[in-house]
């Protein structure tokens, strides 16, 4: 398969051996010391995933771009195997990266460390590069405005001065900037492209390339060079002629036929001009003509499009063009999923409901080839076909049928996705994807068997609303009710519902049968289980009646920010706070209305509930004090209003008088009708929400949770945890064993963890890393991302990062942010971090999460808006 790659960053090429195999030769530091190695492509990339690169006499080593590399990918399966594509071709073929102007002005420094990753693992990719942010700024400084039609830049003889000095600067700022770094480059500013005016009349000095030099781009990589190209193009009489550089990689793809055409740009991707958000990919064939109407396409955009679009008319349809960030080459080059927006020219998609609507049966027979069954002789395609004689059915595939898919449709059950197969082609241009929208668009509810060791059981868990697991089976489905999946639960427990679905070996792209990325049988304990979420936000509350809030021991930090928390929420008011420390002082932060804090005992505040007069309690006492409040609440009798408890008192209740307010993990219908409600611990609130996706791939341990929490934790009481003096330059590791929290953990995930607590100098904020034991192999690092995403996917609060987030950033911030999902290198644990602010999402934020579910109100009800963290 041919995909192009069309950056705005360098893209990547192969380099080979006179033999046609990559090689890397470079010095190791492998454990005992300094080795001279070199490395062949069809080892395992695993060989030197974990080395770092030692560049003699070189001030820049590149491990730093190894670990950047590292850090992007997916798996160490997708890097090996990519790099396998890339030295099948010779080392020219490998890679055209078109770099965007404004890249060499801004990230110089990111550019040519990407560039030297690619170098220093032996590919060299053709890099050309434009200019047209420095033009037009040299141009307006000397008073002259920037010219342009049809996108295309009007070059007078003036104009073409300042061309020509810029792409010479711009030139040989990247190559000095790789050199500087020990990347051996070489500057060609001229003699690659000829051409012959455009239209002189109209554009004047602007070319239209007619043909393309190859001997000095071959020249510098068979000398070990990096080629880096400008678009200047000469008449045969020798007059240099400005050429679009989109339109030069373009002709250097038409000439090389690479791996790849990437364009880097700062947008990373096109940007749709009426919605400002970044378009993931573009199928020629079906949306080109539209899109060219739309009013935000023109100028350079157009242009590219129109580029691009020509372009892939000439190369195999199994070819793309990314344009994409710098920072995301390594993922568009070594991963599956790439980057940015991908345009191919794909094909339009045909749905056929009987076998005489299929045009050619021999096409029909090859795709049903890769049905494993039937490769493996179980069955055939003759008998195949005539079962769909016998059935009504539903078939998707694309005009080559790279992908089919067959759905079942029996009347009074539930739609069945029979087959489903695909070629590598099918999976890496995303029409795989393309098919099952039609589907859903066609079906509103589906269901459908995968073997547990299929290549693709990431992808099938992302497009299912849930999932249950038998016998090496699972089984998916969406768009059903409650009832509905009770009742097909049981029919495939019964084993009525029939086979697993097949989506053949070319499914998984490159697999083999070493690299199995299936995961494994949910435990007893949890045999239902989703990967999308389980337990989504309610709709909005309907509830707008106002309701009054007595909160008792509000001196504390929590109590202050629940106090806030309510001054601008739109339906709750504070009648009573109550605080022995503080009675008869005002309570400041609180601007609706002149409250005094007074000293509620427990004969108070059963008068308070006799009389109706508060609609929530909340509790924000030490831990062991609460009781008293409560049974006297109690013995008012029936009673309308909520008791919510910030402390651990009710957190291990039995009696089931209490329910334990985690929205984002527990039923949210059952905290909605609670009337009394136990606020999570801030520690416990974060580890859970860290640990519960992965909970049903836990093997061979328990997790370990270091924890360190901000001295607000500590509370306002003194104590050597928030003392600032003993804190300075320190952290305070404190109950080691037995940590109240981590028990809190254990009971509510039905899984034991050990869990350490510290404190440090900042005030506010938690940082969680986890360490989770998994099944040797059963996942990688993208995999586990993918499950939290799906698993928290609407959950406002919650952001899933690639990145290991930073106490600093979750402070003062109302959500969790969990990232890292680092594996080791024996497959069989993952490191998470997590993040939260002990005092909001901690402590006040979900104490108004489940006021609001409580009062009916919307869960997010008074919670700003701004705080959701990106990843």
């Amino acid at each position: 398969m041919l995909r192009l790659a069309v950056l705005n960053k360098p893209l990547v090429t192969a380099t080979a051996t006179r033999t046609g195999a990559l090689r890397l030769t470079s010095r190791l530091r492998l454990r005992g010391g300094l080795l001279s190695k070199s490395v062949v492509a069809n080892c395992s990339f695993s060989d030197y995933g974990n080395t770092s690169f030692v560049a003699s006499s070189r001030s820049y080593s590149t491990k730093s771009t190894v670990v950047q590399l590292l850090n992007n990918i997916g798996s160490k399966r997708e890097v090996e195997q990519y790099l396998k594509l890339f030295t099948s071709v010779s080392s020219q073929q490998f890679a055209v990266i078109k770099v965007g102007g404004a890249i060499i002005t801004q990230q110089l420094d990111e550019l040519a460390s990407c560039l030297a990753f690619l170098y220093h693992v032996g590919l060299y990719p053709i890099v050309l590069h434009g200019t047209g942010p420095q033009i037009n700024e040299l141009l307006e400084n000397e008073g002259v405005e920037p010219e342009y039609i049809d996108g295309i830049r009007i070059t007078n003889p003036k104009t073409m001065q300042v061309v020509r000095k810029c792409f010479s600067e711009q030139n040989l700022r990247l190559v000095t900037a790789l050199e500087r770094i020990g990347v051996h480059s070489r500057p060609i500013t001229a003699g690659v492209f000829q051409a012959e005016y455009l239209n002189k009349e109209k554009y004047d000095l602007v070319g239209k390339i007619t043909g393309v030099n190859k001997s000095p781009i071959e020249a510098a990589i068979t000398a070990g060079y990096l080629p880096i190209l400008t678009s200047l193009a000469e008449t045969p009489s020798g007059q240099l002629l400005n050429v679009n550089a989109d339109v030069a990689a373009g002709e250097l793809a038409r000439e090389f036929e690479p791996l790849k055409i990437v364009y880097l740009n700062e947008k990373g991707g096109i940007i749709n001009g009426s919605t400002g958000e970044k378009i993931s990919i573009i199928n020629l064939d079906e949306e080109y003509e539209d899109l060219m109407k739309e009013s935000w396409v023109k100028y350079g955009t157009k242009l590219k499009i129109k580029e691009i679009h020509d372009l892939l008319q000439h190369l195999p349809r199994s070819s793309s063009v990314a344009i994409i960030n710098v920072d995301d080459l390594q993922k568009e080059l070594f991963t599956d999923s790439g980057a940015g927006t991908l345009i191919r020219r794909g094909y339009k998609l045909i749905s056929r409901n009987s076998l005489k609507e299929f045009g050619n049966p021999d096409l029909l027979r090859s795709a049903l080839l890769r049905d494993p069954e039937i490769k493996a002789g179980k069955s055939s395609v003759a008998s195949y076909l005539k079962f769909l004689e016998s059935v009504d059915f539903k078939s998707y595939g694309d005009e080559p049928l790279e992908v089919l898919a067959i759905v079942l449709n029996k009347d009074g059950k539930v739609p069945k996705l029979d087959k489903f197969l695909s070629s590598k082609t099918g999976w890496l241009n995303n029409v795989t994807d393309n098919i099952f929208n039609s589907i859903k668009k066609d079906f509103k509810s589906l269901c459908w068997i995968v073997d547990e060791n299929d290549g693709n059981l990431a992808w099938y868990f992302s497009k299912s609303d849930g999932s249950f697991s038998k016998n090496g089976q699972i089984l998916f489905w969406y768009g059903l009710k409650t009832s509905e999946v009770a009742e097909l639960i049981k029919e495939f427990d019964n084993s009525a519902i029939g086979s697993s679905l097949s989506s053949g070996n070319e499914s998984g792209v490159f697999s083999s049968s070493q690299q199995k990325r299936g995961f494994h049988s949910m435990k007893k304990r949890r045999r239902y289980a989703t990967t999308t979420n389980p337990n989504p936000p309610l709709k909005e509350g309907k509830n707008h009646s106002k309701k009054k809030v007595a909160l008792i021991g509000a001196r504390g930090y929590t109590g202050q920010n629940l106090i806030k928390l309510i001054d601008t929420h739109p339906y709750l008011e504070i009648s009573h706070v109550s605080s022995r420390e503080l009675e008869g002082q005002k309570l400041k932060g609180y601007n609706k209305n002149n409250i005094v804090y007074s000293n509620l005992q427990p004969e108070d505040i059963k008068r308070l509930e006799e009389n109706n007069e508060v609609d929530i309690w909340v509790m924000a006492l030490p831990n062991g004090v609460c009781k008293p409040f409560v049974d006297v609440i109690d013995s008012v009798g029936n009673t309308n209003s909520t008791i919510i408890d910030l402390s651990a008192d009710y957190r291990f209740d039995t009696s089931k008088n209490w329910v334990y307010g985690l929205p984002e993990l527990n039923n949210r219908a059952t905290i909605a009708n609670a009337k009394k409600i136990s606020n999570p611990g801030c520690y416990a609130t974060a580890a859970q929400v860290a640990i519960a996706p992965l909970i049903d791939f836990i093997e061979n341990g328990k997790p370990s949770i270091f924890g360190v929490s901000g001295y607000s934790g500590a509370g306002t009481k003194p104590s050597p945890k928030n003392d600032t003096e003993l804190l300075a330059n320190n952290l305070i590791p404190y109950s080691l064993t037995d940590h109240v929290h981590e028990r809190e953990i254990s009971s509510q995930l039905g899984q034991q963890v050990d869990f350490t607590p510290h404190v440090a100098q900042w005030f506010q904020g938690i940082s969680h890393t986890i360490n989770i034991p998994i099944k040797k192999g059963s996942l990688t690092s993208r995999e586990i991302r993918n499950i939290y995403q799906d698993r928290y996917q609407g959950e406002q609060l919650i952001t899933i990062s690639g990145e290991a987030p930073l106490v600093k950033d979750i402070s003062g911030k109302h959500g969790i942010v969990i990232g890292g999902f680092a594996v080791n290198s024996n497959e069989d644990r993952v490191v998470i971090v997590a993040t939260i602010d002990n005092l909001l999402k901690g402590a006040a934020t979900q104490c108004l999460q489940n006021i609001n579910l409580s009062q009916g109100f919307g869960e997010y009800e008074g919670i700003p808006d701004d705080t959701v963290i990106r990843g």
